[in-house]
């Protein structure tokens, strides 16, 4: 059985990257999510090993501390999200390809760790005003929340020429179009 590759997708609050991620789990058959490790507590029906790996804060610094992760990011005080080697590692070896949708410093860590085993893509809005006002729309978040991710959109902007496609989200439809033939292009590669 041939080993899958890694597909890796990063972009700013609102430039539509999930749905973009959706749209091709939905039109190529062996794409598989992995599982993320978190330190938040579950949240709803969330069940430990299906939506998240649920762990303390001290048990997720010990993998920190093993080297257990391919990337993580503690996004608030004790609230960590990271993507486990062993969980990518299995997946990759039952010959699964898997997608990550993660921020740009994870998307390159990635690219550097599996080289060409791993595709990253950087979804990009066509503009900052046009994100703000995605934003606004989505009606989920304050005029402060809101100003915080566009803050953080212009700085991760700055790493977009480091991945190895940018697909501008202007027209949904052409974004999910791009996406798909850049993702089927790579998957059929050797």
């Amino acid at each position: 059985m041939k080993n899958g590759k890694i597909i890796v997708f990063s972009a700013p609050s609102g430039s539509g990257k999930t749905t973009i991620v959706h749209y091709l789990m939905s039109q190529i058959k062996n794409l598989h999510f992995s599982i993320s490790a978190t330190s938040r507590t579950a949240r709803g029906n969330e069940i430990n090993g299906k939506d998240y790996f649920f762990l303390t804060p001290d048990e997720f610094r010990a993998k920190i501390q093993n080297n257990e992760f391919i990337e993580f990011e503690e996004v608030y005080t004790n609230k960590f999200y990271g993507t486990l080697k062993t969980q990518v590692e299995n997946q990759l070896q039952r010959g699964e390809n898997v997608v990550l949708d993660i921020d740009v410093k994870g998307g390159i860590n990635i690219k550097h760790l599996y080289k060409e085993k791993a595709l990253t893509v950087f979804i990009q809005p066509p503009d900052i005003e046009t994100l703000r006002n995605r934003l606004l729309k989505r009606g989920t978040d304050s005029i402060e929340v809101i100003n915080n991710r566009i803050e953080k959109a212009e700085y991760e902007i700055t790493f977009a020429s480091q991945f190895d496609k940018i697909i501008i989200n202007d027209i949904l439809e052409n974004a999910q179009t791009e996406a798909l033939n850049i993702v089927r292009k790579f998957l059929n590669e050797a």
